[in-house]
C-alpha cells in the first residue's frame, strides 16, 4: 500500500487542484480578451508546462516539487481587463513576466528587488484585485438564483464538513447544473479535442505595466516565495535558480499558446511533501511526478470541459472561481492589514495606511493611461509609504539615524535571492 501512496496522492492533489482554481483561470484569460479558442488553448497550454516542468524539477531534485498556474495571477488578469492591443498585447505581457521569473533565478539582485516591496503593500494589491472576483457568487445569486443556490449550498455543507473539498464539490455541482441547462437548451457546441491556438505577441507599455509587472509580483510574492517556505517547513531544500528558471521558461513557452504564467505551488505543495504522501521524505517525490503526469492527462481534456461550460452564463462558472478565490482574500487581507493585531503591535500606521490606499485603488478597477488598476495600487501604495519614511527622516533625532525597515528586511532579501549551489 506504502508503494501506490505517493502516486494516489499526487493524481488526488493534482484534480482538486484542477478544479479548485479552473475556473479562476478561463475567467482572467477571457478578461483580456482571449476568445473562447483563445482561453482554451491558454488552458491546455498551462496543464502541459506546470506538468513538464513538475517532472523535471522533481526528478532533478529527488523531491516532491509540484508546479501549478499563478492563481493569484489570473484574478490580477480579471482586473485588468483588455488592455491596448487587445489578446496579442495580452500574451506578450505573459511573455514578460515569464521572462523575469526566468532572469530571477539567473540573477539573485532581481529577486531582492522583488522582496524590497514591502509585503502589506503586495498583498494589498492582491486584495483588491480578488474582490471583484469574489464578489461574482452575491452578484450571480441575484441574476441567476436558480443555476447559481445550488453552487453555493454545496459549497456550504462542505465547506464546514471536509474544507478541503469544498470547492472541487461546488465544481462538481456547477457540472450538474450545467448539465440540465445543456439538456434544457439546444445541446453542447464547440470543440471535444485539445487544440493549441498561436498568437503572435505584441509588446505595449499598457500590458507590461499593466499586466506583466503585476503578474510578476504577484506570482512570486503570492506562489514562488512561499511555497518555497513551505516545501523548507516540510525539510526540502528547493534550489531557487533551477526553480525559476524552469517555471519561468515554462510560462514564456505557454505564453504564445494563451498559457499567463507557471509557478511553484504554494498551499497544495504542502500535500506531496508531507507523510501523508510517503512515511519516508525520500520516496516521496514520486507524488510530484504523478502529479505532473496527471496534469499531461488533464490537458487533454480541458478544451472539451471548457466547451461543455460554455453552455452556462459566465457568471455560473464565474462563481466558483469567486469561492475558490474567498481564503486567498482572507489571507491576504489579514497579511496586509495585519491580522487584525492592535495598532501597536501589529503592522505600522504607515505600512497598514499605504496597505490600505493599495487596497482601495486596486479594487477600484480604474484605468489611467491604458494601465490597470494593479500597477497604479502598487505605485501609490509605495508613493504613501515613501512619504511616510521621508516625515519619519525629518522627525527622527540625529543621535538615532537608520533606515525604517530595519535589519529583518535585508535578511528577507538573503533568504528569497539565496545563494543556492545549484
Amino acid at each position: 500500500m506504502e508503494q501506490g501512496q505517493p502516486v494516489v496522492t499526487g493524481i488526488a492533489i493534482a484534480f482538486i487542484g484542477y478544479t479548485s482554481t479552473f475556473a479562476a483561470v478561463l475567467t482572467g484569460l477571457r478578461a483580456v480578451g482571449a476568445s473562447p479558442a483563445e482561453a482554451a488553448s491558454g488552458v491546455v497550454a498551462l496543464c502541459a508546462a506546470l506538468g513538464v516542468a513538475g517532472i523535471w524539477l522533481s526528478r532533478r531534485c529527488r523531491m516532491p516539487i509540484t508546479a501549478a498556474w499563478s492563481t493569484p495571477g489570473a484574478a490580477v488578469l480579471a482586473s485588468a481587463g483588455q488592455v491596448a492591443g487587445g489578446w496579442p498585447a495580452a500574451v506578450g505581457g505573459f511573455l514578460v513576466a515569464g521572462a523575469l521569473v526566468a532572469l530571477t533565478g539567473l540573477w539573485p539582485r532581481l529577486g531582492a528587488t522583488v522582496a524590497a516591496i514591502p509585503a502589506p503593500i503586495a498583498q494589498a494589491m492582491l486584495a483588491g484585485v480578488l474582490l471583484e472576483l469574489c464578489l461574482v457568487p452575491v452578484k450571480a445569486l441575484g441574476s441567476h438564483p436558480w443555476e447559481v443556490a445550488p453552487i453555493l449550498l454545496t459549497w456550504l455543507v462542505a465547506v464546514v464538513t471536509a474544507p478541503r473539498w469544498a470547492v472541487p464539490a461546488a465544481f462538481g455541482a456547477t457540472v450538474l447544473v450545467v448539465g440540465v441547462l445543456a439538456v434544457r437548451g439546444n445541446g453542447l457546441h464547440g470543440p471535444w479535442l485539445p487544440h493549441l491556438v498561436l498568437t503572435e505577441p505584441r509588446l505595449s507599455w499598457a500590458a507590461v505595466a499593466g499586466i506583466a509587472l503585476p503578474l510578476y509580483v504577484v506570482t512570486m510574492a503570492a506562489q514562488n516565495v512561499p511555497g518555497i517556505a513551505i516545501m523548507s517547513s516540510f525539510g526540502y531544500r528547493v534550489p531557487w535558480r533551477p526553480a525559476m528558471v524552469a517555471t519561468g521558461l515554462g510560462s514564456a513557452l505557454a505564453a504564445p499558446f494563451g498559457g499567463h504564467a507557471v509557478n511553484l505551488a504554494a498551499i497544495s505543495a504542502a500535500l506531496p511533501a508531507s507523510p501523508e504522501a510517503h512515511p519516508d521524505p525520500a520516496r516521496r517525490w514520486l507524488s510530484a511526478q504523478a502529479f505532473g503526469i496527471t496534469y499531461l492527462g488533464i490537458a487533454a481534456g480541458t478544451t472539451a470541459l471548457i466547451s461543455f461550460l460554455a453552455v452556462a452564463p459566465a457568471e455560473v462558472v464565474g462563481t466558483v472561481a469567486g469561492l475558490a478565490l474567498l481564503g486567498t482574500l482572507g489571507h491576504a487581507l489579514s497579511a496586509a492589514l495585519g491580522g487584525g493585531g492592535e495598532p501597536a503591535t501589529g503592522v505600522p500606521v504607515a505600512e497598514r495606511t499605504a496597505a490600505t490606499v493599495t487596497f482601495a485603488v486596486a479594487a477600484s478597477g480604474t484605468t489611467l493611461g491604458g494601465i490597470s488598476s494593479a500597477f497604479w495600487a502598487l505605485a501609490a501604495g509605495l508613493l504613501v509609504r515613501v512619504a511616510f519614511s521621508a516625515q519619519a527622516r525629518r522627525s527622527a533625532p540625529a543621535a538615532a539615524p537608520g533606515p525604517v525597515a530595519g535589519p529583518g528586511r535585508v535578511a528577507e532579501h538573503e533568504s528569497v535571492a539565496g545563494k543556492d549551489p545549484a
